[in-house]
């Protein structure tokens, strides 16, 4: 099923995003925590892409095995960047022989030996040129693209930020899903500017649970997002202690999560990080929101 008829049901939904291993030795282990979230049996999941490709042979195994074996709609990630046209090519080919038909389509982190290099010869240098190819070449494809409530770090301003995002959904994204935050309103304020900014496909708040101390600091230094104090201060509290710290931060997405249904939004994608338990309690915290 394509994410776009789900979003269309106007029905709250709970959705979570896995990833595959990085190591061949590591597949059965990840299969089994996927398969776990899959039992869930959430409105999608979708699977994420090694930077430079490196896991995308997992990536697809992944993907096809939560749709075949529990009959979960997936949402296959392609990224983009330093790729050549006839390697994102065989990509599609292989997702699409797979019967998935839907692809996140993203451009990737810049591999560190390649920041400084000429990138003016490269034939995907932003997540637009792969929407645009994507939806030429395969207009069946429900694609979706990610976007940004605090502004994508490289932009030079929110404006610059939407006036892009905007001519990414032009080019055909069918919806989007937002990078973590941990603040609704600075969701609801991006949401009021992209709508005045004339942009109307499915928005899919992405939310981050933080379980363990050590998480947080590693997600603000890949996302840069703005913390408030009152998650500080659960931090602080509860940080030196695991059991603690994983109840208050799954209590903490599970707050953001009812707050973003009870002002209109219908699904709401967790990233689960690949562990079942925290998909599974937060699932639960809102089965009688969900209809469960």
């Amino acid at each position: 099923m394509k994410i776009i008829e789900l979003l269309k049901k106007g029905t709250p939904s709970l959705s979570f995003e896995v990833f595959p291993p990085k190591t061949e030795t590591a597949f059965d282990n990840v299969k089994a925590a996927t398969e776990e979230i899959a039992k869930l049996h959430p409105s999608f999941m979708s699977v994420t892409y090694g930077a430079g490709g490196g896991t995308s042979r997992y990536t697809l195994d992944i993907a096809r095995n939560i749709k075949e074996t529990y009959g979960v709609p997936t949402l296959a990630h392609l990224t983009c960047v330093s790729s050549t046209k006839e390697t994102v090519a065989d990509r599609i080919a292989d997702i699409r022989a797979a019967g998935i038909q839907n692809v996140l389509a993203l451009r990737g982190d810049i591999p560190e030996e390649l920041k400084n290099a000429d990138r003016s010869a490269w034939p995907y240098r932003y997540a637009l040129d792969l929407v645009r190819e994507l939806k030429a070449a395969n207009p069946d494809l429900c694609v979706g693209g990610a976007c940004y409530p605090e502004v994508h770090p490289e932009s030079a301003g929110q404006a610059d930020d939407i006036k892009h995002l905007k001519e990414k959904v032009d080019a055909g994204c069918d919806f989007l899903t937002t990078q973590m935050f941990f603040d609704n309103n600075l969701l609801y304020n991006f949401l009021y500017k992209i709508r005045e900014a004339g942009i109307t496909v499915p928005i899919i708040p992405g939310i981050m649970p933080i379980t363990n101390a050590s998480h947080l600091e590693r997600s603000l230094l890949l996302s840069g997002s703005f913390v408030p104090q009152r998650f500080k201060s659960l931090v602080d509290k509860f940080g030196s202690n695991p059991a603690a710290m994983k109840q208050a931060g799954i209590a903490y997405a599970t707050d953001q999560i009812i707050d973003l249904y009870a002002n209109g939004i219908t699904n709401v994608h967790v990233y689960s990080m690949n562990k079942p338990d925290i998909a599974a309690a937060i699932q639960q915290n809102v089965s009688a929101i969900l209809g469960k």
